[in-house]
């Protein structure tokens, strides 16, 4: 079907199935429409929920045409946001990333640059020294070393480089942040992934009940995708759904304006290494530790919270996973 035709049914309020919109995607990465055409196919699900079966076939079509890297020889962890939130919060995902790597668990942390925020993890990364690459015995080697690896998209999604120049003009959030999350190239057995709506964390629900991993979705309830400490949290997971409040985390309620992520990329690199140093505020800090945590605990679940957030403040106060970082800079 042609895209035209395509764009015409979702205009008439019709839906894809599964396999239109798998084939769709693979024709975007194969450059087969003009730009054009891409902005209208991306617009309308901007103004429309997409479905389950939509959403599961942009997935196979990236899952597809990905570059794979076989870790499984290791049990990994990936924690990542859909972003999308609008909350212009600090790189909270990717430092607690490597707050769970100086905990001891293994991670793949699935990253890109920043299309709502003005700092995506990659954007950080980057800019802290980190080099990008899909090469697999190097990624086994940062894992071995320092128990991350840092899996840049655009690298392993040719769809997704397509598309990355459009999605920087347009500035707002498509389904490709929806995605981002559930098409790790390493295919990590657990995840900890942050949505912007309940909405979408009941389609993560469902299309994670499709796989054999292990996960916890995070929607805070007044909108971050993640554990903000502003208010509570809701989170869902293989065997059970629990709403947390700070108090949860034997932590107090923070004002988003504490959380905030600066303006530029140099200023959020800036935030970045002042907490990881363990200089942060006390909200700066507590915020990191609660995401590792609840990371922590969809990686052991056979441990308490209480042990988790225990273990995640040694890492991050310790200076544990400022090493994390060091190492893994030294081996990129």
């Amino acid at each position: 079907m042609s895209i035209k035709n395509i764009i015409k049914q979702l205009i008439d309020h019709k839906f894809l199935s599964r396999q239109e919109a798998k084939e769709v995607l693979i024709s975007i990465a194969k450059e087969e429409y003009n730009q054009s055409e891409v902005v209208a196919f991306l617009t309308v699900f901007m103004m429309r929920p997409v479905t389950v079966e939509e959403l599961s076939g942009f997935r196979d079509a990236l899952l597809e045409l990905c570059i794979r890297i076989n870790l499984s020889d290791y049990r990994t962890i990936d924690m990542c946001g859909t972003g999308g939130d609008g909350q212009n919060t600090f790189n909270i995902s990717t430092l607690a990333s490597l707050v769970v790597a100086g905990a001891g668990a293994k991670v793949s942390k699935h990253g890109n640059y920043g299309v709502s925020s003005s700092c995506g993890s990659s954007n950080v990364m980057e800019y802290l020294g980190y080099k990008f690459t899909n090469d697999e015995d190097l990624l086994k080697h940062q894992l071995d070393k320092a128990n991350i690896c840092f899996l840049h998209a655009p690298m392993f999604h040719p769809a997704m480089k397509v598309v990355a120049p459009i999605r920087k003009e347009l500035g707002l959030k498509t389904f490709f942040n929806m995605l981002g999350p559930m098409v790790n190239p390493s295919f990590p057995q657990h995840q900890l992934v942050g949505v912007f709506s309940l909405e979408l964390a009941r389609v993560y629900q469902y299309i994670f009940q499709q796989t054999n991993k292990g996960y916890t979705i995070l929607h805070a309830l007044d909108g971050y995708d993640e554990v903000s400490l502003t208010g509570d949290v809701k989170a869902i997971s293989n065997n059970e759904e629990q709403v947390y409040s700070p108090a949860d985390f034997g932590m107090r309620q923070i004002k988003a304006n504490e959380i905030f992520g600066g303006d530029t990329v140099p200023e959020a690199a800036a935030i970045f290494k002042t907490v990881l140093n363990g200089e942060g505020t006390e909200a700066q800090s507590n915020v990191v530790i609660a995401n590792a945590a609840m990371a922590l605990n969809c990686y052991y679940p056979d441990r308490s919270m209480e042990q988790n957030i225990v273990e995640a403040r040694k890492s991050l106060l310790e200076g544990k996973a400022a090493q994390v970082l060091t190492t893994l800079l030294s081996l990129s």
